[in-house]
C-alpha cells in the first residue's frame, strides 16, 4: 500500500504549485488588455451640409459654433464644417458666405461639400461637370477665407474610383467618416430616440479597428472621426448632449480617450483629418448606414 504524503509533504507540492500560478496570472492579465501600442482615441468632429442661412436668431449653424466654443465638456474645440458654397439656403446666399468666414476665423477647419446650388451627387455627374463644380468650390472657399480647401466629403457618401481622383486633381483629399450621429437628418424627422445607442454601436465597431492597430495615430492619439449636420435644428439644439454621450460610450467600451478628448487648434485637426482620408478607390471602408449596402 502506497503510503499518504505527510504534511510537510504536501505544502513542499503546494508552495511551488501556487507560485507557478502567480507568475502566469499577471500574464492572464496583461493578454486580456489592450494593446501597449494603441494610442488613445480624440474625437474629431464634422459637421455636414451648412451652413444655415437662416435668420440669426434660428440659425443652426450659429448655434453649433456658440456650443463648439462654450459646453459642458470642452471649450474652444475645433471642427471641420463640409460647406456647400453655392446652395440656395446656404452657402450660395450672403448670410452663408458670412458664416463660412465666421467658421474659419473662429480657426474651424473649411471644408467643401458641393458648390452646387442644391446637394447634387457628386458620382453621379461626368468628368467634365465634376471638374467644374469641385473648382468653383475651391475658388469659393479660396475667395472666403484668402485659402483653399484641403479636404472634402462626397454627398451622400457617394463616390466611386473616378470620383476620387477627380477629388485628388483639384487637391482635395476625401474624408469619410467612423461614426455618423443619428442626428434627426431623416427628412420630415428632427428627433432622435436611440441617439446614445447609436453611437454606442458605432463605436463599438470602431472600437475593434482602433484594437488591431489598423487607425492612423497622430501627435499621439488616434482621430475617431463623428459626423454631425449643423443645417439640423435638433443637431444644434442638442450638441452638447452629444458630446457627454460621446465621452459616456467611450468609458462604458473601455477606450481610453486623451486628456483632451477633442481637437481645439486647427493645425492638429487638420493633421488629424488628413491621416485620416481615403487614399486609394482600393481601400472601401465602411460607409454609414444604408449608404455602404446601396453604394458598395
Amino acid at each position: 500500500m502506497r503510503a499518504r504524503p505527510t504534511s510537510n509533504a504536501l505544502v513542499s507540492i503546494r508552495v511551488p504549485l501556487l507560485l507557478l500560478a502567480l507568475s502566469i496570472l499577471p500574464q492572464a492579465r496583461a493578454d486580456t488588455a489592450e494593446p501597449a501600442h494603441v494610442a488613445p482615441i480624440r474625437f474629431l468632429l464634422t459637421f455636414d451640409d451648412g451652413p444655415s442661412a437662416a435668420a440669426d436668431d434660428s440659425n443652426s449653424t450659429v448655434r453649433v459654433l456658440g456650443t463648439l466654443a462654450h459646453n459642458g465638456v470642452q471649450d474652444g474645440i475645433k471642427a471641420v464644417f463640409f460647406t456647400q458654397t453655392r446652395h440656395w439656403r446656404g452657402g450660395g446666399t450672403a448670410t452663408g458666405r458670412a458664416l463660412i468666414r465666421r467658421e474659419y476665423d473662429a480657426g474651424h477647419v473649411v471644408a467643401l461639400h458641393s458648390a452646387t446650388a442644391t446637394h447634387a451627387n457628386h458620382r453621379f455627374m461626368g468628368a467634365a461637370e465634376l471638374d467644374e463644380t469641385l473648382q468653383r468650390g475651391v475658388d469659393d472657399l479660396r475667395s472666403l477665407t484668402g485659402t483653399p480647401p484641403v479636404l472634402v466629403r462626397p454627398p451622400f457618401w457617394a463616390y466611386d474610383a473616378a470620383t476620387l481622383e477627380s477629388y485628388h486633381r483639384h487637391g482635395l483629399a476625401m474624408l469619410l467618416t467612423d461614426l455618423n450621429a443619428n442626428d434627426g437628418k431623416i427628412w420630415g424627422v428632427n428627433f432622435s430616440w436611440h441617439k446614445r445607442a447609436n453611437l454606442l454601436a458605432m463605436l463599438a465597431e470602431t472600437k475593434k479597428r482602433w484594437s488591431a492597430g489598423a487607425m492612423h495615430s497622430v501627435d499621439g492619439v488616434t482621430p475617431v472621426v463623428v459626423t454631425f449636420h449643423d443645417v439640423n435644428s435638433y443637431t444644434a439644439s442638442h450638441l452638447d448632449e452629444y458630446l457627454a454621450i460621446l465621452l459616456d460610450v467611450a468609458h462604458e467600451l473601455d477606450i481610453p480617450v486623451a486628456t483632451k478628448p477633442f481637437y481645439d487648434e486647427h493645425d492638429a485637426l487638420e493633421r488629424a483629418a488628413l491621416a485620416s482620408t481615403v487614399k486609394s478607390a482600393a481601400e472601401h471602408p465602411r460607409l454609414p448606414g444604408l449608404w455602404n449596402w446601396l453604394w458598395q
